[in-house]
């Protein structure tokens, strides 16, 4: 039924124990939530492959990890659903399938979630340990940053702090990412230029005394800059090609980031760090191309 893609099989297995971990924290909601993503990845990715005559890749099994761990415990299985195909169709499907789209399907999914469905990305956070209906919601560390209160460095480390399903723990995070590198499923270039932008330039507003400034270094383990960069900024189809270019392309995702973080009003700016990224990744490939052949 899938096309088998050993890449996207070793990002399944980076991301098992991240989601795990995510079930230790969050119980069965997370499975719940999990069988209407994957349900509408596959099925979104079949019908239109079907016309093609062409197998449902195993890249969508990825989308869909990547979606629903980046989403807030409390949303509503029907927004998943409207996401994820969104996401893949319109993230993915409609430039060709597999190797043509230009932008990454699974953060294509979650800013359309994230833009649309503000009011559940703003309140759909609870406690880790909450299983029930009744669960406390609870603000993220970011959010508790802005109001000038303390987040304990620990708790952020480990994942035991309110958060989507999977961006919690740095801990299993960094260990995923060493696999993949490892391995040469992801760039090193790009997860060490984009962190270390964002942390120059959020240091760099911190010190200059600008008011929405975070703390440094709780701001960078705080929300999903960490995930989205091994996961999502790696992706090898919308990143591109060319060793120098990831340089520049890992720039322009932190350095968006911590603009989107520090001046707008979005909390997170990680998707539209991605998003940013992606439009200029073949334009960085022209380029670099370019410069080679003159020389």
């Amino acid at each position: 039924m899938f096309q088998k893609q050993i890449m996207m099989r070793r990002v399944i297995y980076s991301l098992i124990p991240i989601y795990l971990f995510a079930i230790y924290l969050y119980g069965i909601r997370l499975l719940w939530l999990s069988a209407f993503v994957f349900g509408a990845g596959i099925f979104t990715e079949w019908i239109m492959e079907k016309r093609r005559n062409k197998k449902v890749s195993e890249a969508v099994l990825v989308t869909c990890f990547l979606i629903v761990l980046s989403l807030p415990p409390l949303t509503p299985w029907w927004i998943a659903v409207i996401g994820t195909v969104f996401g893949v169709l319109f993230g993915k499907e409609v430039y060709g399938g597999f190797g043509r789209n230009i932008f990454n399907p699974a953060i294509t999914a979650r800013i359309f979630i994230y833009i649309t469905f503000a009011n559940v990305m703003a309140s759909g956070w609870i406690k880790p340990g909450n299983f029930g209906v009744d669960a406390v919601t609870s603000a993220t560390p970011l959010s508790l940053l802005r109001a000038g209160e303390q987040v304990s460095n620990m708790d952020l480390f480990f994942g035991i702090r309110a958060g989507s399903f999977g961006e919690s723990s740095i801990l299993l995070i960094a260990l995923a990412a060493i696999y993949l590198i490892w391995t040469k499923t992801a760039s090193w270039r790009i997860i060490l230029s984009t962190f270390l932008s964002a942390a120059v330039l959020t240091g760099a507003l911190y010190w200059a005394g600008v008011d929405s400034a975070l703390p440094p270094i709780q701001a960078l383990m705080s929300g999903s800059l960490i995930f989205v960069t091994v996961f999502m900024a790696t992706d090898p189809v919308s990143a591109p090609k060319k060793s120098s270019s990831q340089w520049f392309y890992g720039m322009i995702i932190g350095v968006t980031t911590v603009l989107v973080r520090t001046f707008s009003l979005f909390p997170e700016g990680t998707s539209f760090g991605i998003l940013m990224g992606n439009t200029f990744a073949s334009l960085l490939d022209q380029i670099n191309l370019k410069k080679k052949v003159k020389s």
